[in-house]
């Protein structure tokens, strides 16, 4: 249900006539040719979610690199390298489930606003946009077709700060792997 919709029935059964014929116009105003009301909010609900999910997801990696470094320093210091390869890994196990909590919240999102009556169509159009894949055709009610957007530039966000993450936990686990195998210049492979 658009919000223009939601403004013509609130305006038929709480406003005179004078107000429903000047409000009207607002209603129909366009913005190179699009409906100005459905993409304003488009876009406030489009960047409410990205915010929502960026939050979360710099909560979670935040949580999962400290936590991997705190634990694999310690490992290094006591020549436990096998747990350092140990934690990588979980790390990155966590790390998908992150991104996966991130399409199912998408997938709440599209839910909670009315836009789907379908949970799996839900969740599969939100991996879909949010992996940038694009499996799944746009099935999204006419005024909300660039929510689409919102959510693929989520999960661009999201899998390019994972990326710059993960690059630093390698360099952790290359070091333990050159000083597991008595390699001194820990820079060379």
């Amino acid at each position: 249900m658009t919000l223009s919709f939601l403004i013509l029935i609130f305006a038929q059964t709480h406003m005179t006539a004078e107000v429903i014929s000047f409000s009207q116009p607002i209603l129909e105003t366009t913005v190179l040719g699009i409906p100005a009301i459905p993409l304003i909010t488009d876009i406030f609900f489009g960047i409410l979610g990205l915010i929502i999910i960026l939050i979360f997801h710099g909560s979670g990696i935040n949580h999962i690199i400290m936590r991997f470094e705190r634990k694999s320093n310690k490992n290094l210091e006591h020549g436990q390298y096998n747990r350092v390869f140990i934690h990588f890994y979980t790390s990155f196990f966590f790390i998908a489930l992150v991104h996966i909590f991130e399409i199912l919240l998408w997938s709440l999102f599209l839910l909670g606003l009315g836009l789907m009556n379908d949970a799996v169509q839900a969740l599969l159009f939100a991996g879909s946009c949010y992996t940038t894949v694009g499996f799944v055709a746009d099935t999204l009610p006419a005024g909300w077709k660039s929510l689409a957007f919102f959510i693929a530039f989520t999960g661009l966000f999201s899998l390019a700060w994972t990326t710059s993450v993960m690059i630093g936990m390698t360099n952790t686990y290359k070091a333990a792997w050159n000083l597991k195998y008595g390699q001194d210049d820990l820079s060379s492979s």
